[in-house]
């Protein structure tokens, strides 16, 4: 008998509806009776130990004939544990122990125990968005996977526990009650739901509004500075002050969590900018994505938040290199022979680093003991096309305990300085709502900056010197220029003036000639 079900394969942040299609006939007394095809990997393939013995262990019969499973279309490399529960479904249909009428309504995913329970799988979202769009009545996974899927409206998500609960389903033995979730509601209740605030660090008043224009213009900032002055702390309140998530943008933060596998289980949405840190031991495959089986790395998991590369020197330079082009392009592509993946990779750069290997060179108070060139083989481990790329390097200079005992009135906190960015993102809002792919002054082509950041004759002359001094970059030219004109964004100013102009220079430490020795 063929019974066909439906699963689906999650390629990048996307999903494609696959066919299950399993004919059952004719007694098998000895060797193999199982056979599947339609390019299964070995996950899938070790599935029928599973599925047999869940089978079994619910108190079905298994009769031993002939099976044949076909996963289409058969191009597609199948991957993962979670066709377990479809194939299993489809079996018990084959062998009549179950009314397969209904099974070709639902898009179907889990894996199974032995038991016959069920294990949450990756990529649940993408999977009910793309069910939803070929037009499913519904989808059965894992329970644990109920709230992640049922954000996504007019689809009915049943979450269920073990195959039992399927087989009883869909003979209408018993009913099963669609997982609801208020998508709104959710989003709105949880946003902006941060442990840590702009108000506990005090003083560093230079360093805040450094952050405060990185954040208003989406500017990539490197924070350089001695250990203790305060850097990681800085940087992990970054997200506080960005613009709130909007739904759309935390759908898609979301999908990428989901596809990774990182989704809290009671989780459903991701309300809050993502933060990543990984280690300065992380691979470049690790970083940007890929693999055998193409997964979204660090820069992926931190799309629409902030990436945070701590002791930035330490990374692994292949690894610094690989940040290049996503910079520049917001999205990674991962090819392979028979496919190519896009991964979204719009995110925030924020590194820091010791002035050099002892960490006390420039040190108000402290000697630095680092030998004569040290500092500056220390700092060429950073690249200048990659360093090109950060528009703020800010220099953090610790705040002394004396000084800690003065700050006694109260600290602006991160909801403060968050209201003067998002009125500094309406502004390029408003510049640039006739364009798709940009949303803020650090996502200007060179073209447009030359249109949008309109010096007066007195700015020319002013940025000229500072050129020629520092020996700038043509991109190092274009980074104050945005730096510049999102500084005068935050003063709510047409222009841009002199002061804006100075103040987006001043933020070039690294490119100052005698800096590092």
């Amino acid at each position: 008998m063929l019974v066909r079900t439906f699963a689906s394969a999650v390629q990048g942040v996307d999903a494609q509806t696959i066919t299950v299609e399993v004919n059952a006939g004719g007694f098998v007394q000895t060797g193999i009776f199982y056979h599947l095809v339609g390019l299964p990997d070995n996950a899938v393939k070790e599935g029928f130990q599973r599925i047999e013995a869940a089978i079994k262990n619910i108190g079905l019969d298994f009769l031993r004939l002939k099976i044949v499973v076909n996963l289409a279309p058969a191009d597609i490399r199948k991957e993962g544990s979670a066709y377990d529960l479809p194939i299993a479904l489809a079996v018990i249909g084959s062998l009549k122990n179950m009314n397969p009428e209904k099974l070709e309504d639902y898009v179907i995913m889990g894996e199974l125990a032995l038991d016959g329970g069920l294990r949450p799988i990756r990529g649940a979202l993408p999977i009910a968005i793309q069910a939803r769009k070929d037009g499913f009545k519904g989808i059965l996974l894992p329970k644990q996977n109920a709230k992640e899927a049922a954000i996504v409206n007019d689809i009915e998500v049943y979450g269920i526990e073990n195959l039992r609960d399927a087989v009883d389903f869909f003979n209408g033995i018993t009913t099963l009650e669609p997982t609801v979730v208020d998508t709104n509601k959710e989003f709105f209740n949880l946003q902006n739901n941060y442990e840590i605030d702009f108000s506990d660090v005090k003083g560093q008043e230079n360093i805040k509004r450094a952050m405060e224009l990185a954040a208003a213009g989406g500017h990539n900032l490197i924070l350089i500075g001695p250990p203790g002055a305060g850097k990681t702390m800085l940087a992990r309140r970054l997200p506080t002050i960005l613009p709130s998530l909007n739904l759309n943008e935390a759908l898609e933060t979301t999908k990428i969590s989901s596809v990774a596998g990182v989704l809290d289980a009671n989780q459903s949405l991701v309300t809050v900018r993502p933060f990543r840190s990984p280690h300065h031991t992380i691979s470049d495959v690790a970083l940007v994505g890929g693999g055998s089986n193409p997964m979204p790395g660090e820069i992926s998991l931190a799309h629409n938040g902030v990436l945070f590369l701590d002791e930035l020197p330490e990374f692994k330079r292949a690894v610094l290199e690989v940040l290049r082009q996503p910079l520049e392009q917001r999205k990674v592509t991962i090819s392979r022979a028979k496919m190519s993946v896009d991964y979204p990779a719009s995110f925030m750069l924020v590194a820091s680093m010791n002035p050099c290997p002892c960490g006390y060179y420039n040190h108000p108070e402290k000697e630095c003991v680092c030998s004569p060139g040290v500092v500056k083989r220390y700092l060429n481990k950073i690249s200048g096309p990659l360093l090109d790329r950060i528009d703020l390097h800010v220099e953090v200079t610790p705040v002394s305990v004396a000084e800690l005992s003065k700050f006694e009135r109260p600290q602006e906190t991160s909801l403060d300085i968050a209201k003067r960015v998002v009125e500094a993102r309406v502004i390029q809002n408003d510049r640039f709502k006739d364009f798709k792919d940009i949303n803020c002054n650090a996502q200007m082509p060179s073209r447009m900056v030359r249109e949008v950041c309109l010096l007066r004759p007195e700015g020319v002359a002013l940025l000229r010197t500072a050129m020629e001094k520092l020996q700038l970059s043509a991109r190092a030219y274009d980074r104050i220029l945005k730096v510049a004109r999102t500084a005068a964004d935050l003063g709510n100013s047409e222009a841009i003036e002199v002061v804006h102009l100075a103040e987006a220079i001043q933020y070039r430490s690294l490119d100052r000639e005698g800096w590092a020795g």
